[in-house]
């Protein structure tokens, strides 16, 4: 029994802290520090609730207990203003304060609302795949799937749309979940503030392949990121309609990799349906597409080539 009071301590704190990294009250940018903070002001309001009312629920059964001399018994009361006026003062209250919160986060976290000057945000486009995700980097005409890279402290535009069922992109720790639905175009502005690798997911369930529709987000240095851009431009694979098609066929758990060259457009022609979406999960089966991605001879940290799919090692630092 000793032993067991002794191991209690740390098993609880360990298991208390293992939700302290990584997530969303973890926020590495300004959009999941609004996020956290309209979350710690909502459950701030709610406690101003529940924790007097447990209290009070206590002390009234505790107070009015048959033993209790003092205790008055009334069993002619039917009303009382002033209890009325408390009864319906405080919820009306909290509502109001919650409508507040939820009225000032919805404008000023729009997930459409710009972080910065148009000349200091950079475009990157999203496409959520059957099981991958496409980020194409139209001012370097580049492409990579399943890793991302942005430079440290510039505001992102992110166009979404899907080349498959509707999916969600959602990097926890920078804050808001957007939809990607095909056929049309969401717009998600984020930013990271300092240099490190975060974890983003398709949190929306999207057939078999869906629990490897994650991908790692290298947020580097600027200095660092136009490093990277330019080791991955000076390739030769491309990324255009017929690729395009390739990559779009199922395929599950693929390790990352990018294209060299993007045809201009092509994030543009997938809205519209041009190139045609994929049909969609099946029983996951489908084999893994033909594609001949781009060796990665150089990348941030290391230099290898030993094989056609090679994940980015970026560093984290300067």
């Amino acid at each position: 029994m000793r032993q067991a009071l002794h191991m209690a301590p740390p098993l609880v704190a360990s298991v208390l802290l293992a939700g302290c990294g990584g997530g969303v009250l973890d926020p590495q940018g300004p959009v999941g520090m609004g996020n956290r903070q309209i979350l710690l002001n909502s459950l701030a309001v709610m406690l101003v609730i529940v924790v007097p009312t447990i209290i009070g629920t206590l002390a009234f059964a505790w107070w009015f207990r048959a033993s209790n001399p003092k205790a008055r018994y009334n069993p002619g009361f039917t009303y009382s203003g002033r209890i009325e006026l408390i009864v319906w003062s405080i919820p009306t209250l909290t509502i109001l304060f919650l409508g507040g919160l939820i009225y000032y986060g919805s404008h000023h976290l729009d997930p459409r609302r710009p972080l910065g000057s148009a000349d200091r945000t950079l475009e990157i486009q999203v496409v959520a795949l059957d099981w991958k995700w496409l980020f194409i980097y139209p001012d370097r005409q580049i492409a990579t799937v399943n890793e991302l890279a942005m430079p440290a402290g510039v505001p992102v535009r992110f166009r979404l749309t899907s080349g498959s069922v509707m999916n969600v992109f959602f990097v926890p720790q920078l804050g808001t979940m957007i939809y990607a639905m095909n056929g049309m175009e969401s717009e998600l502005h984020l930013q990271a503030d300092h240099a490190g690798e975060l974890y983003g997911q398709g949190a929306h369930y999207s057939g078999a392949g869906f629990p490897g529709m994650n991908f790692t987000v290298h947020v580097l240095p600027q200095d660092a990121y136009d490093r990277w851009a330019d080791t991955l431009g000076r390739g030769t694979e491309v990324l255009n309609a017929e690729t395009y098609r390739a990559l779009a066929r199922q395929s599950q758990d693929v390790a990352p990799f990018g294209y060299g060259e993007v045809e201009a457009g092509l994030f543009d022609a997938i809205v519209r349906q041009a190139l045609p979406p994929a049909r969609g999960p099946d029983d996951g089966r489908g084999g893994a597409p033909e594609i001949h991605p781009l060796p990665l001879e150089a990348s941030i940290c290391t230099t290898r080539v030993d094989t056609a799919r090679m994940p980015l090692d970026v560093e984290k630092g300067g």
